[in-house]
């Protein structure tokens, strides 16, 4: 019997295993193992939107186990520790799995450039549980600068600070003012509006690389009337507890700082065999595969595909590379002739926050408040399954209805008064 195992159930790693299912699906002698660390798939889009507290955290999450439904592919929540191509073994938590093909899609990691305290002093925004948490400190700050009589203090308290001008550091940050402007200056009375900061740092001359000059330079316009600060051509050297360090010399004081910067490869995919780009991702060729082991497939923000080196990280590039590798996988042990795969864009959307959006789609440039409602349309289609698509669309309704919830259920990390209390 063949094993063809697929590592990461993220949208590259779910799309490769549903089409080796259904391309081996009459084949008793193929077995399909999916291998991941969470037993989810998290809709990274609407990832911003659980730290202003717009979309219920359960909700942009999907079981692997309800996706895989009445498929035959075996599931098991694994953490890959290492790959060794020579023997076609993979080292995981509980043992060794050996492999005849294999398919890596395992996502990437924060990348911090080397950046002094910016790892320790904070905030990493890619997963489920960090934005949870960040949730959570955002409305203790309020909660502490709702009594806070020092006006210094309470300025520093309700100053935020997001490093990074792409796709995520805006959308945070849009989601961010919505949640603050919107509900919290109204709600704690020892808030005023006037003291609420949000500031978003780019290092590049521009935010929104990839969505057009035009758009970028509507989308700017817009955050600075919707009261969001943008620097561009502003490098963060050093990240202190409650301090950010600019090209240098300058120091500006928050005790909120978020990093959404930039992204790596994760360890396992830097220990690779073969060349590798400037931030870890394997280089793969025109087909996928890895150099010397045709057998072996990389995928979504772990590769390089050298005639695809333009590609964005996003979830449509994932999805269309496990489509390809799946079938590649079928065509190699069949000798076939393998497809390749070719980049396109299918346009970028962009939240600007409530009832704002920029949008650019197969070359058209829209913005405002319609562009919103297709970026909104376009999400709920792409969630896996109509319980989802239900259970956001219900919490975009309650939201627009109702006030937002800001209750926090656990206890804040990264709070400097709570902290002293322990």
């Amino acid at each position: 019997m063949k094993r063809v195992v697929v590592v990461g159930s993220g949208f590259g790693g779910l799309e490769a295993v549903t089409q080796l299912d259904t391309l081996f699906d009459r084949n008793p002698n193929v077995e399909i193992l999916l291998l991941s660390d969470q037993n989810y798939l998290l809709f990274t889009p609407l990832l911003p939107q659980i730290a202003s507290s717009f979309t219920d955290p359960r909700h942009i999450i999907q079981a692997v186990r309800e996706i895989r439904g009445k498929r035959k592919f075996v599931f098991r929540r694994e953490m890959v520790r290492a790959v060794d191509t020579a023997i076609r073994r993979l080292t995981v938590d509980s043992g060794s799995i050996d492999y005849d093909a294999l398919i890596l899609a395992p996502g990437s990691r924060t990348e911090f450039f080397n950046t002094p305290g910016a790892r320790e002093n904070s905030w990493d925004y890619k997963s489920l549980q960090q934005g949870v948490e960040l949730r959570e400190h955002i409305i203790d700050q309020c909660e502490h600068a709702d009594h806070t009589l020092d006006a210094a203090t309470r300025q520093t308290m309700l100053t935020f600070v997001i490093v990074g001008g792409g796709y995520t550091g805006i959308e945070l940050a849009t989601e961010m003012r919505d949640f603050l402007f919107r509900y919290a200056a109204k709600t704690y009375r020892g808030i005023s509006a006037s003291e609420i900061r949000l500031i978003v740092l780019e290092a590049l001359p521009d935010i929104l690389r990839g969505i057009g000059p035009k758009l970028a330079a509507h989308a700017r316009k817009r955050l600075h009337v919707s009261g969001i600060e943008v620097r561009t051509s502003t490098r963060v050297t050093r990240v202190n507890k409650c301090s950010v360090e600019i090209n240098g010399n300058e120091m500006l004081h928050a005790d909120t700082i978020i990093w959404t910067a930039g992204v790596r490869a994760i360890e396992l995919i830097e220990a690779l065999p073969g060349p590798h780009d400037r931030i870890g991702r394997a280089i793969v060729n025109p087909q996928l595969q890895l150099g010397d082991h045709p057998e072996v497939f990389v995928i979504g923000d772990s590769a390089a595909a050298i005639n695809a080196q333009e590609a964005p990280r996003v979830a449509p590039v994932a999805i269309e590379q496990g489509r390809v590798a799946a079938l590649n996988v079928a065509h190699l042990w069949k000798c076939e002739p393998l497809e390749t795969y070719e980049y396109a864009s299918k346009g970028m959307l962009v939240s600007l926050g409530m009832n704002y959006a920029v949008v650019n789609v197969a070359g058209f440039q829209v913005s405002g408040y319609f562009a919103w409602l297709f970026w909104n349309a376009v999400h709920l289609y792409k969630l896996v399954g109509l319980k989802k698509q239900v259970q956001v669309a219900g919490d975009w309704i309650l939201g627009l209805i109702f006030p937002r919830d800001a209750a926090i259920v656990r206890e804040p990390k990264g709070c400097n008064i709570c902290d002293k209390r322990q």
